[in-house]
């Protein structure tokens, strides 16, 4: 009688292949993040096969394993509604694309409003996003109820909820998931990743960049494009460009798995804090930047502490949920609260950057732009208001109204 050994069917596959780095490609993007590694899969896309991707730690090591996941397209200018318009519709079709499951969920998106000044905000910014073809409105605490019976809606908070800003199409999605998919999707197509491979320095010559210095070597590139979250402006100084960007600290939490109770993605810019339930039922907490700027992502007790307070002034229920976990991430804000896209004044160094914490809900259309930018030579509408040069030529994009909580 022969035995049969199961194992002969199981063929061995890995995300993506691993090979030695080059001594040269047709484009090298430093950072190996949702918004490089979607890049790199957008030039793949477009026939440019000799790309690598560098990253010195693992990929999706930074702000791209840091985040908290929401997606939303409800922002106040005009400029930034369609950009992110684009980039959830980009998201909604993304897990079919990439053939990788990604647990893409809209749920939602709830912003409270606690007074009447938030409250006209609010209906502003509802008459923008409708203006531009975006699904938001304003509800009354009834419609809240009815989405979230779990919040309090009575008097008894310090800031009782008077109304909130609905964004059906809000959603939440594994940001692990969006990582691994871009990165298999892009290696499939000739896209070479190499983790644990840090740029020390940018090599130009004549005001052209002409490839990258690394721990394994020197590369020659005529293309060099930076997608490094936090890190932008040590990036941008290696290859002598000066980024009006500071970079903070962002804290989130999680607490111990629960049943699925939370269907609807809470914001409360009063409050500072935002709450979701992940795929695995750990609630999610959130709030805004630190005031202070560094490098260092180490958690704070006193974020937690005043997070924990706030989220328990909305969902008294979680008082005696344990916390599982804390952590930081870093992020680049720019002076406008808007990204960076584009050229810069070296030839051929293109920057994305100055995301603060809106980088992980722009990646598909950040990569569809980038790479429609480097193969063509022209900026595309959707991040000519995010050039580098309105600094200097007074044209911001202030979206500061629609970072009044980072998430």
């Amino acid at each position: 009688m022969t035995v049969l050994n199961p194992l002969r069917y199981f063929q061995p596959w890995t995300m993506w292949h691993h090979q030695p780095l080059r001594s040269s490609y047709d484009a090298v993007i430093i950072g190996g993040g949702v918004h490089g590694l979607a890049t790199a899969y957008e030039l793949a896309k477009r026939g440019m096969r000799r790309v690598a991707v560098l990253e010195r730690s693992y990929i999706g090591s930074g702000a791209s394993g840091r985040n908290t996941t929401i997606i939303r397209a409800n922002y106040r200018t005009p400029e930034g509604v369609a950009f992110y318009k684009e980039s959830l519709r980009l998201y909604e079709r993304l897990s079919q694309e990439l053939d990788y499951n990604l647990l893409f969920s809209q749920q939602g998106h709830l912003t409270l409003a606690h007074t009447d000044r938030a409250v006209n905000v609010m209906v502003e910014r509802a008459a923008v996003n409708r203006l531009l073809g975006v699904d938001s409105r304003v509800i009354d605490p009834r419609e809240i109820h009815e989405l979230c019976p779990e919040l309090d809606l009575s008097a008894h908070p310090a800031y009782p909820i008077q109304a909130a800003l609905y964004h059906p199409p809000g959603a939440v999605i594994r940001h692990d998931a969006v990582v691994w998919g871009y990165a298999r999707a892009a290696a499939r197509l000739g896209v070479e990743i190499h983790p644990a491979t840090e740029v020390t320095g940018i090599l130009a010559d004549r005001g052209r960049v002409t490839g990258v210095r690394t721990t394994a070597g020197d590369v020659s590139a005529p293309v060099v494009v930076a997608a490094v979250a936090g890190w932008s402006s040590e990036v941008g100084r290696m290859a002598g460009v000066e980024l009006p960007i500071l970079t903070h600290v962002l804290q989130a939490f999680v607490t111990e798995p629960l049943k699925p109770f939370l269907h609807v993605i809470l914001v409360s810019a009063t409050l500072h804090i935002y709450v979701s339930q992940t795929d695995r039922g750990e609630v999610l907490i959130g709030a805004e930047i630190e005031p202070y700027t560094t490098y260092s992502q180490h958690s704070t007790i006193g974020f937690l502490e005043q997070s924990a307070h706030h989220t328990l002034e909305l969902l008294p229920i979680l008082a005696p949920v344990k916390v599982l976990r804390a952590w930081a991430g870093l992020c680049d804000i720019t002076p406008d609260y808007s990204p960076i896209m584009g050229k810069t004044e070296v030839d051929g160094f293109f920057v994305d950057c100055g995301w603060g914490t809106y980088g992980f809900k722009a990646a598909p259309v950040s990569g569809v732009c980038m790479a429609e930018l480097i193969t063509t030579g022209k900026t595309p509408s959707l991040i000519e208001p995010f050039k580098l040069s309105r600094f200097w030529e007074r044209r911001l994009v202030s979206e500061l109204a629609a970072a009044a909580v980072s998430h």
